[in-house]
C-alpha cells in the first residue's frame, strides 16, 4: 500500500498548484536529532484541529527558520496528518582561538559571544563572515592591517562541530608621515609635540598607528585651540593612507584655526539654589579673559559639585555661548537646572569579612535619610582609605527602584592584612641584621584598635615595647593610647660615638579631632635613661655626664597638631600633610629641655601615574633652666635612607674634633623632592613604588647658625616594595656636594622598616 504525500511548501518555493484546505488531525515531526519536539511545537503556529491553508504553512515555515535552529524546513500532507521535515543546524561543541597576542583571548571570546558564536549554540554558516569582519575591525583599530583570519569548522558526531579561529596578526603599520595643513598660529613642531602619533616613538623610532589614538589626537588638537580662544576651530578633513604592503601609514589633517575670542560677559541664570555671588567665586575665569573651553568646563564642574553638596546630585549646568563675530567676543550664560534633591535611602557595606560594620560606618560622613552630598561620600571614601585596613575602597550610588529622588550608597571594601605575627630576620643599612619577634594588629579583631607587642634586637638597638591605641575612645573620635618600653641603644654600633643608653618608660597619649583633616594630640610620659660611656667617648658627651650625672628621670609633656588631606595611608599620591609637635620636660625632671619638630609634605599630581612629592622636616631643640647643654641622646641626626640618601646613617653635621664621631645637633633641616613614576613592573601592582629623588639636609650644633649653603645634597632613584615579610626600601644616590670627611654610601637597603 502506497501512502499519498502532497508537498505544500519548501524553503525556496511554495506549491505551484491549488489544494484543498483540510483540518489537521495530527502532526508528525521528522529529522530531529538534538532539539526536542516540545521546542518545535512551541514555535510552530499550527495545532491539531487547525484548518491548514497555504498562507498558514508559509507563516509556519518562516517562524521555524527564524528560530535559527534549522537549515531546511519542509511540510507535507499524509491524509489529514501534517508531516514537518526539518534539517538541524550543527551545534557548536568547542570554540578555540589561536595566534593572538595583541588582543587577550578573553576579549576576543567575549566579542565572538556577542556575535553569537559560543558553545551550545547552533552554527550559522553566514556568521563565519561576520566573525572575520569583526575581528579584522578590532585589529585594524590597532593598526594591524596585515592581519589574516581563518575560521576552520570541523564536523563531529551527533551533528556537532568545533570552530577554530586562526589569527596571523602580522606587524603593526608605522606612521611614515603626520602632516597638519592650515595652521598659521602654532608651528608644526608645536602641534606635533602635543599628539600621541605626531612625534617619534620609543627611542626615536616611528610610532605604530592606532585608530583610537588618532581620534584622541584630533580631540587634543581641538581642545588645544579652543582652550586658547579659537572657538571656531575645526578639523575640515582627515586622510589616512596605507601603503600597498600595509606597513606604513600617511596621515594628513586639514584644519581651520579661526580667530581668537575673549569673554565679554558672564551671566548666571535658572534656579540658582546657591547665592549667585557664591557661584561666581567658583568660576575659573573672568570677563576680559581669553575664552577657554577647559576653564568653562571646569567652572561648570565646580558649580555642579557645589549643588551636589546640597543634595542636587543630578543637576544640569548648561553653558550657552553668544558669539559676537565682529568684536571677536563671546557672552557666556551658565543656566542652572538643579533638578530634584536626592536623598540617601540606605548605606550598605560590602566585602568586610573581619572589620566590623561600626568601624567602617564611624568613618562615613554621609548620613542615611539626609540629602546626598557627593562631597561627603568622597570624604568618607578617603577616610576609609586612610585607615590602612583596605587594599581598595569603591563606592556606588544606585537609584532606589521605583523612585526618582532616592539612592543607596554602597561601599565595597577589599580587606588587606592588618596584623603581623613574625619572628625572623630583618636588615637595614643602619642597624645591620635585626632579630625580631612581634605581634601587631592595626585592626584588632575587627575593632579598629591597634595592639602591638614587639621584641627587636640588633647590634644597634634592643627594643621591647607593648602598646595599645583606641582611635575611638569616645564616640566623637577622641583617641587614647598607652605604651611601655625598655630600650638599649648602642651609639658605637651606629657609628656615632662610643657610648650606650639604657632606658625604660611609659606613656599615655590622647588625640582630638578638630575637623575632617585637623587634629590635636596630647601626651605625658616618663623615661628613665642611663648613659654608659666607654673608651674614646667623645669629649662633649663626657662633659655632659660630668655636669649632669649619668642617670636621669624625666617627665615629658607633648602637644602636637596635624593637618592631613592625603588620599591614602600608604602610597598616597594626592593631598598634603602638615604637622607640628612640641615636646618638653616638666617640673620634677632631672633634665630640662624642649624640642620642636615641623613637617610639611605635599603631592603635586602631574598625570594619572606621575606625582611630584615635596617633603621637608625641620627640628629645633634647646636646654633651659639648670641644664646647660642638650642631652646627647636627644640630638637630631641626618643622613641615611630615611633622610638624605647617599650619605651614611646619622653621619651629617658636627663631629668630634678628636674622634671624628658624629655628634648630631640641636637644629635639623631636611628636604626631599621625589618624582613618583609609573610602576615599571605592572600598573595593577599596588605594593611597589618607583621614584627619582633629590635630597638635601644637614644638622647644626647649638652654637651654630643654620646655613643653607652647608646642606648636603644627592640625586638618585628609589624603590619601595611592600612584601609579606616587611617593607623593603632600595635607593641608589649620587652625592652632589660631599666634602672631605663625609661618609657616603651610594646604595642603601632596608627590610622591615616602617612607613
Amino acid at each position: 500500500m502506497h501512502r499519498l504525500v502532497v508537498p505544500f511548501l519548501s524553503l525556496y518555493a511554495a506549491s505551484a498548484y491549488a489544494f484543498e484546505p483540510f483540518i489537521v488531525q495530527d502532526i508528525e515531526l521528522e529529522g530531529l536529532q538534538r532539539i526536542s519536539a516540545g521546542t518545535v511545537f512551541n514555535y510552530l503556529p499550527i495545532k491539531v484541529g487547525d484548518k491548514i491553508t497555504e498562507e498558514l504553512t508559509s507563516e509556519a515555515i518562516k517562524k521555524l527558520f527564524k528560530t535559527g535552529f534549522f537549515k531546511d524546513v519542509k511540510m507535507e500532507r499524509e491524509g489529514n496528518i501534517l508531516v514537518v521535515f526539518v534539517a538541524e543546524r550543527a551545534a557548536i561543541a568547542k570554540v578555540s582561538i589561536s595566534g593572538n597576542s595583541e588582543l587577550p583571548t578573553e576579549q576576543l571570546e567575549e566579542a565572538l559571544k556577542q556575535i553569537g558564536l559560543k558553545v551550545g549554540h547552533v552554527l550559522d554558516r553566514a556568521i563565519v563572515t561576520i566573525i572575520e569582519q569583526e575581528l579584522q575591525r578590532q585589529y585594524y583599530s590597532l593598526g594591524k592591517y596585515a592581519v589574516k583570519i581563518e575560521t576552520v569548522i570541523t564536523p563531529l558526531e551527533r551533528n556537532r562541530v568545533n570552530v577554530e579561529v586562526k589569527i596571523a596578526e602580522g606587524e603593526s603599520a608605522n606612521i611614515y608621515a603626520f602632516n597638519i595643513v592650515g595652521n598659521t598660529v602654532f608651528t608644526d613642531e608645536k602641534l606635533s609635540a602635543l599628539l600621541e602619533l605626531g612625534g617619534s616613538g620609543f627611542l626615536g623610532g616611528r610610532k605604530e598607528y592606532s585608530k583610537q589614538l588618532f581620534s584622541a589626537d584630533l580631540e587634543t588638537l581641538k581642545s588645544y585651540y579652543q582652550d586658547r580662544g579659537y572657538i571656531n576651530f575645526r578639523v575640515n578633513s582627515t586622510q589616512v593612507s596605507l601603503t600597498p604592503d600595509k606597513q606604513d601609514v600617511y596621515i594628513t589633517v586639514n584644519i581651520t584655526e579661526g580667530k581668537k575670542y575673549k569673554v565679554n560677559k558672564i551671566s548666571l541664570s535658572g534656579d540658582l539654589i546657591v547665592p549667585e555671588e557664591e557661584l561666581r567665586k567658583l568660576l575659573t575665569f573672568k570677563e576680559g579673559d581669553i575664552f577657554s573651553r577647559k576653564q568653562a568646563t571646569l567652572s561648570r564642574t565646580n558649580i555642579n559639585d557645589r549643588l551636589s553638596e546640597k543634595g542636587y546630585a543630578f543637576a544640569n549646568i548648561n553653558l550657552l555661548p553668544k558669539v559676537d563675530e565682529e568684536n571677536r567676543t563671546v557672552d557666556l550664560t551658565f543656566f542652572v537646572d538643579p533638578g530634584r534633591r536626592v536623598y540617601v535611602n540606605r548605606i550598605n557595606i560590602y566585602g568586610n569579612i573581619k572589620t566590623k560594620d561600626e568601624v567602617i560606618r564611624r568613618e562615613i560622613r554621609q548620613m542615611e535619610g539626609d540629602w546626598m552630598s557627593t562631597k561627603s561620600i568622597a570624604q568618607s571614601k578617603k577616610r576609609l582609605n586612610r585607615l590602612g585596613f583596605f587594599d581598595e575602597v569603591t563606592v556606588e550610588t544606585p537609584v532606589v527602584e521605583n523612585t526618582n529622588d532616592q539612592v543607596d550608597v554602597n561601599y565595597t571594601v577589599q580587606e588587606r592584612s592588618t596584623g603581623n605575627l613574625s619572628a625572623g630576620l630583618g636588615y637595614n643599612d643602619t642597624q645591620g641584621a635585626i632579630l625580631n619577634f612581634s605581634i601587631s594588629q592595626n585592626n584588632f579583631v575587627g575593632t579598629g584598635n591597634r595592639v602591638s607587642v614587639s621584641i627587636n634586637n640588633s647590634k644597634v638597638v634592643q627594643n621591647n615595647t607593648i602598646s595599645y591605641t583606641n582611635p575611638y575612645y569616645t564616640q566623637d573620635g577622641v583617641s587614647r593610647g598607652f605604651s611601655i618600653f625598655k630600650r638599649k641603644f648602642s651609639a658605637q654600633e651606629a657609628d656615632i660615638s662610643n657610648y650606650q643608653t639604657n632606658s625604660y618608660g611609659a606613656s599615655v597619649n590622647y588625640g582630638m579631632p578638630l575637623s575632617e583633616n585637623d587634629s590635636l594630640g596630647f601626651g605625658l610620659s616618663y623615661e628613665n635613661t642611663e648613659i654608659v660611656t666607654g673608651t674614646n667617648t667623645s669629649t662633649p658627651i663626657l662633659d655632659f655626664t660630668a655636669q649632669q650625672g649619668n642617670i636621669y628621670d624625666n617627665y615629658k609633656a607633648r602637644v602636637s597638631w596635624s593637618h592631613d588631606t592625603r588620599n591614602r595611608a600608604i602610597f598616597a599620591d594626592r593631598g598634603n600633610l602638615a604637622s607640628a609637635s612640641f615636646n618638653s620636660t616638666i617640673p620634677g625632671s632631672d633634665l630640662e629641655f624642649y624640642k620642636i619638630s615641623l613637617r610639611y609634605l605635599q603631592y603635586f599630581p602631574f598625570a594619572e601615574d606621575v606625582t611630584l612629592l615635596f617633603n621637608t622636616n625641620l627640628g629645633y631643640a634647646k636646654p633651659y633652666g639648670d641644664t646647660k647643654t642638650l642631652p646627647p641622646f636627644e640630638h637630631f641626626y641626618a643622613g641615611g635612607s630615611r633622610s638624605v640618601r647617599g650619605y651614611d646613617f646619622s653621619s651629617l653635621g658636627p663631629r668630634d674634633a678628636v674622634t671624628n664621631d658624629p655628634l648630631g645637633g640641636s637644629k635639623r633641616v631636611v628636604g626631599n623632592l621625589e618624582l613618583i613614576l609609573p610602576n615599571p613592573f605592572s600598573e595593577q601592582c599596588k605594593s611597589v613604588r618607583f621614584s627619582a629623588f633629590y635630597d638635601a639636609g644637614n644638622v647644626f650644633a647649638e652654637n651654630e647658625s643654620v646655613d643653607l649653603g652647608k646642606l648636603r645634597t644627592s640625586l638618585g632613584v628609589a624603590l619601595i616594595w611592600i612584601t609579606p615579610v616587611g617593607i623593603m626600601r632600595f635607593s641608589w644616590a649620587n652625592t652632589l656636594n660631599d666634602e672631605v670627611g663625609d661618609d657616603t654610601k651610594s646604595f642603601q637597603f632596608t627590610l622591615g622598616s616602617t612607613f
